[in-house]
This record gives structure tokens, C-alpha cells and sequence, in this order.
């Protein structure tokens, strides 16, 4: 079985750390720990996991948020993976710092990686990992919020929580969606 997973996030090192590429941060931490590599490709950084017996494809958009579509696209096509193994992992504003909400489908909740995708795809049956960055920012402040590093606090806690959304990532390969969801979209952190 072959399974796409999308992180997304924006390229350049001024976007490394930042609250808004959880996507790539969630992929990195699992090729990390999988002892597997991203190499450049079509419009993407690509790494190849398998586990139990499943065919992971970990794939990184080089095309900036705004227009992760063209990749997510691209990748369907070149590796001929049904709708139903893709899975998007994104932040999300509305969900508190390290919660995870997992989703078979749905609107894209004024995410523009989302959007994007919905609008290249002509379709929103896929399912997304939105994983929780708060909402501590005065009004105004969004993008400068969405666009800067972790606290303190959150960088002591996302090693942990990056390893439940990357134990969320195999679940959904193993276990299917509905029993991924039931099992994950009540996880948070444990001190907060």
C-alpha cells in the first residue's frame, strides 16, 4: 500500500522554525528518526518510509504555501496514489499550541495551503492533520504570529508532540482514517 504524505510550509531558512511550517517540521522529525532523507525534486523535497509494510511517499512542496496545489497535484499524478491515501498536514490558528484534528475531508478553514489545494484539486475528500499553534497574537498580528518561532514553553513541548502527530502519520497508514481519528483528535499535551 502507498501512501502520500504532504507536509506544508515555505522554503528559505527565514521560514525554518516557524509556527506556519509545522507541515515540514512534522516530516523532518520523522525522516530524523527513521534514518531516511529528503532529496530535491519536481516541485518538492522527497523521502521514501516504509513501515509495516506500507509505502510511505513524505513529501515536501517547494512552492510556497500559497500555491501548495501545484505540487500536491503533480505528486498524485506522478505516483498515481488514490484520494483516500493522501493526508495534508498543516497548522492551524483555531486549535491550542500541540492539538491534533484529524479530518477526512472538509472546507479550508482560511488555511491558503487549503485553499490552494481545494482549488487546483477541484476537490476536498483528502485527509488533513491540522496540528494546534494557538492564537496569542494581538489583533493585526496574525501573520507575524503564523511567521515566528515557538516560545519557550512550546519548544520544550513540541519534541513530544511531534512524535504523536508522526505516530498519527502511521496509524493512518495501518489503522485507516476513522480509528486514526478516534484515537488522535482528542490528544493534547499533557501540561497545558
Amino acid at each position: 500500500m502507498k501512501y502520500l504524505i504532504f507536509g506544508l510550509g515555505n522554503i528559505g531558512p527565514e521560514y525554518h522554525k516557524t509556527r506556519h511550517n509545522i507541515g515540514f517540521t512534522i516530516l523532518d522529525a520523522l525522516s530524523e528518526a527513521s534514518n531516511i532523507a529528503f532529496k530535491p525534486k519536481r516541485l518538492a523535497s522527497v523521502a521514501e518510509y516504509k513501515y509495516k509494510s506500507r509505502h510511505f511517499i513524505l513529501v515536501k512542496p517547494s512552492t510556497y504555501m500559497n500555491l501548495s496545489g501545484k505540487a500536491v497535484n503533480y505528486w498524485i499524478q506522478k505516483t498515481k496514489t488514490p484520494i483516500e491515501n493522501i493526508l495534508i498536514l498543516v497548522d492551524d490558528l483555531a486549535l491550542p499550541f500541540g492539538h491534533i484534528r484529524i479530518r477526512g475531508k472538509g472546507a479550508d478553514g482560511g488555511h491558503n495551503g487549503l485553499r490552494n489545494i481545494n482549488e487546483t484539486l477541484g476537490r476536498n475528500d483528502y485527509a488533513r492533520l491540522r496540528f494546534g499553534i494557538g492564537s496569542s497574537f494581538n489583533q493585526g498580528q496574525q501573520v507575524d504570529y503564523v511567521l515566528s518561532e515557538w516560545d519557550i514553553e512550546e519548544k520544550k513541548q513540541l519534541p513530544e508532540r511531534l512524535q504523536v502527530a508522526n505516530d498519527a502519520i502511521r496509524s493512518f497508514g495501518t489503522i485507516g482514517i476513522q480509528r486514526t481519528m478516534t484515537l488522535f483528535n482528542n490528544n493534547k499535551p499533557s501540561d497545558i
